[in-house]
C-alpha cells in the first residue's frame, strides 16, 4: 500500500516497544562470543526461521554488522486458508484491511471469483477472518483463461483484469469494495496474449486521478502495453513496452507504478542476455532500457527465466529480483530511477538448492520483502518470504521464514515445481504490504486442490516507519484449509 495510515501503525506498535528495546539501535557488539544479546529469543526458534547475511552466511555467528535498524526481531511464519481454489494467485489490500484475490471459476455462472478476505489483517484468533466472493454483476463476464486483480493503492480501485485467448483482454473495476461492479471495458483485441499484468500511478490520468498502464504478451519482440487515462473505461493503443530496436522477447514480469509516476517491468535484456529494467516516465508511449547487474549471478535456465521482478518503496526507490543461474533469488537496488544499480546480492537461506516464482515488494526505503518457493533438492516445495529492515547496509540481515511446516508442502507432486508451471501457481505469484508493514504473499496450496493460501509474519518486523515488532497474529497452517 502507498498511502499508509501511519497514525493506526503507530498505535498497533507501541505496546510491543518493550520487545523491539531488547535490540534497541545504539547495541552493538564486537565480538562472536556477545553475539548472542542480539538473539535472546534463540531458545523459541522452530527450525523455519534463518537469520542470515547475504550469500545464507547465518547472522548469528556474527553480529558484528548489527545496528542501527539493520537488527533482527523474533520472527515466524503462516498461511492461512481461504478455502476458494486459485489460479496465478494475483492479490491487493484495500486501506479498509481487506485481502483480495482471484479464483478461477468460482465466481456466479462460472466467472472468475474475486474473493474478500475480511479481519486477517487484524485478526487476534482465527476465527475472526472470513473469505468470500464478491464479483457478483449482472452479467457476469465468463471465466477467463488467465484471471488477474489490482489494488489501485492511491483509490482502493479493485481492478479485475481477464485474459480472453483470442477475444481480447476485459477490464471491470469496483470502488466500493466489492459491492458494485463496472465495465467490462475492452483493453485489447490483438490476436496473442499471455501474462498480462497491470499497474497505477498516481499522476498522468487525464479524466481519473491515477493513471492505468497494463503490459501483455503481444506480437511484437517485446511485450505490448496500452495505457488508459479515464480508470480503465477506455484504453490507448498497445505499443511496444521497451525501445523500439528491442529483442527482449519472451514474459514480461509484473508492472508496478511508483510514487513520483513512473512504471517498471523486469525482463530479458534487450540483446537477449541478462535481465533488465524497463521504466517509461511518459505513460507506456516509450521506454527506456536499464541493465541489472547480473554479471555474478547470471539468470536462470528455467520456462520463466524471461522475468526480474521489481517494486518501488514510499519514496521511489527501486528495488529489482530475479533468479540466478543457482536457481537462487537475487536482489539489487537503486537510488537514482533505476540508472545505477548495487551489487546484486543473493537473499536465500543457505539450505535451500533452488527457488522459483519470485516477487518483491517494498514498504519504506530499504525496508523490503521477497516471496518465493524453494526446495532443499528433494522435489518437495515450500513457500518462503525474506525481508530486509535496511537494505542499504554494506551487509544486510536477511530474515526468512518458511510459511508451511515442513510436514506440509506446498507441493510435492512435481519435483521441478519452482522452475515450470504446476498446480495453482500458473505463471506468477504476488505479494502486498499492509497498512501496518507486513508482508503478504499469495501462493497456491497444490496437494489440498490449489487452494488459495494467504502467507504471512506471525511475527517480525514491520516494514514501515521505525523498525519495530509487529503485532503478532494467530498461527494458521494445515488447519485453516478445512
Amino acid at each position: 500500500m502507498r498511502n499508509k495510515p501511519m497514525a493506526l501503525l503507530l498505535v498497533a506498535l507501541m505496546g510491543l516497544m518493550p520487545l523491539a528495546g531488547c535490540f534497541g539501535a545504539n547495541e552493538t557488539t564486537d565480538s562472536m562470543d556477545e553475539g548472542n544479546e542480539f538473539f535472546p529469543f534463540e531458545e523459541w526458534l522452530n527450525g523455519t526461521t534463518w537469520y542470515h547475511y547475504p550469500g545464507g552466511i547465518n547472522a548469528m555467528n556474527n553480529t558484528s554488522a548489527l545496528i542501527g535498524e539493520n537488527v533482527p526481531f523474533y520472527s515466524q511464519g503462516t498461511y492461512y486458508g481461504t478455502g476458494y481454489s486459485t489460479f496465478e494467485p494475483t492479490m491487493g489490500i484495500t486501506s479498509t484491511d481487506n485481502i483480495y484475490f482471484t479464483s478461477y471459476g468460482n465466481g456466479p455462472q462460472g466467472s472468475t471469483a474475486i474473493v474478500q478476505c475480511s479481519n486477517m489483517v487484524e485478526m487476534t484468533s482465527l476465527s475472526d477472518f472470513t473469505c468470500q466472493n464478491v464479483y457478483g454483476p449482472v452479467l457476469p463476464v465468463a471465466n477467463s483463461n488467465d484471471p488477474y486483480v489490482y489494488v489501485d493503492p492511491w483509490t482502493d480501485r479493485i481492478m479485475k483484469f481477464d485474459m480472453h485467448a483470442l477475444l481480447g483482454m476485459t477490464v471491470e473495476w469496483s470502488d466500493d469494495e466489492g459491492d458494485s461492479w463496472f465495465g467490462p471495458s475492452v483493453a485489447t483485441s490483438y490476436s496473442v496474449q499471455d501474462h498480462q499484468t497491470i499497474a497505477s500511478s498516481p499522476y498522468g490520468g487525464i479524466l481519473h486521478e491515477t493513471l492505468w498502464v497494463f503490459c501483455i504478451n503481444g506480437n511484437y519482440p517485446s511485450p505490448l502495453c496500452s495505457a488508459s487515462q479515464d480508470g480503465g473505461l477506455t484504453w490507448g493503443p498497445e505499443l511496444p513496452g521497451a525501445p523500439v530496436d528491442c529483442q527482449s522477447g519472451g514474459l514480461s514480469a509484473h508492472i508496478i507504478g511508483a510514487d513520483n509516476g513512473h512504471f517498471y517491468r523486469g525482463q530479458r535484456g534487450c540483446d537477449g542476455s541478462g535481465y533488465s529494467m524497463y521504466k517509461t516516465e511518459d505513460g507506456a508511449l516509450t521506454w527506456t532500457e536499464h541493465v541489472l547487474p547480473t554479471e555474478i549471478s547470471g539468470t536462470a535456465d528455467t520456462w520463466n527465466a524471461e522475468e526480474a521482478q521489481v517494486d518501488t518503496d514510499s519514496e521511489s526507490n527501486v528495488y529489482a529480483m530475479w533468479m540466478g543461474i543457482d536457481n537462487m533469488p537475487y536482489f539489487s537496488y537503486s537510488l537514482d530511477d533505476a540508472n545505477t544499480w548495487s551489487d546484486a546480492i543473493m537473499v536465500g537461506p543457505s539450505h535451500l538448492e533452488g527457488t522459483g516464482f519470485p516477487v518483491v515488494i517494498a514498504g519504506d526505503p530499504g525496508k523490503v520483502a521477497f516471496g518465493y518457493v524453494g526446495t532443499e533438492g528433494d522435489g518437495v516445495w515450500h513457500g518462503y518470504i525474506s525481508v530486509i529492515t535496511d537494505a542499504f547496509s554494506p551487509s544486510p540481515l536477511i530474515t526468512t521464514v518458511q510459511v508451511n511446516a515442513p510436514e506440509d508442502p506446498l507441493d510435492n507432486a512435481s519435483p521441478t515445481c519452482g522452475y515450470e508451471r504446476c498446480g495453482g501457481f500458473g505463471d506468477f505469484i504476488d505479494m502486498q504490504i499492509d497498512a501496518y508493514g507486513r508482508p503478504w504473499l499469495s501462493l497456491s496450496h497444490n496437494p489440498s486442490g490449489d487452494t488459495g493460501i494467504m502467507a504471512t509474519f506471525v511475527n517480525g518486523p514491520t516494514l514501515l516507519g521505525n523498525v519495530t515488532s509487529l503485532t503478532p497474529l494467530p498461527i494458521g497452517g494445515a488447519q485453516t484449509l478445512v
